[in-house]
């Protein structure tokens, strides 16, 4: 008899979160992406409000889902444990290579329209951390995690402009009342 599969949602959302500090990334510094990105429409927009909207996107299992499939994937082409040509495609960021910005669309997906301009932007410009991960001086792969990490400011974009175009709504409602 087969034994029936239950995974720990819990034990999901702490590794993909592990494996992102342990890759070097802070929340902070995709939280300065999204305030980099966001302040022009929301002058008041407070870090702490941006660090809050990536905590909300990092909590989506797709999101750690795509975390834990391209960080992996970064670790295992490190060691050299993938077969050519991937290894050589992962090695070099190969620029017909896609499959990392199409894992990073299944976390913008998530968010809609705004997420996707915004990823496009982030992953156009590199501000950020963004430039450090795709920085192929430093001897670490990061062919995925700047697509990942890019995907998840993004959304956290989305997230906000979601809520703050709430938020207006809600104070219109109260003012004609």
């Amino acid at each position: 008899m087969v034994k029936k599969y239950s995974l720990d949602s819990e034990k999901v959302a702490s590794a993909s979160l592990e494996w992102l500090l342990a890759r070097g990334v802070q929340l902070e510094e995709i939280a300065e992406l999204v305030l980099h990105a966001q302040r022009e429409y929301y002058p008041n927009l407070l870090m702490e409000e941006c660090l809050g909207a990536v905590k909300r996107v990092l909590s989506k299992r797709e999101v750690q889902n795509a975390l834990l499939l391209g960080i992996q994937l970064d670790i295992l082409t490190e060691e050299g444990k993938l077969l050519p040509p991937l290894l050589d495609m992962l090695i070099y960021d190969e620029q017909l290579f896609g499959c990392d910005e199409v894992l990073a669309f299944s976390i913008v997906n998530v968010y809609g329209s705004i997420g996707f301009t915004n990823y496009g932007y982030f992953d156009k410009t590199k501000p950020g951390v963004l430039a450090r991960l795709n920085n192929k001086d430093s001897g670490e792969i990061h062919t995925f995690l700047d697509d990942l990490v890019g995907a998840v400011a993004a959304s956290a974009c989305s997230y906000i402009a979601h809520r703050k175009q709430a938020e207006a709504e809600t104070l219109l409602k109260a003012n004609k009342e």
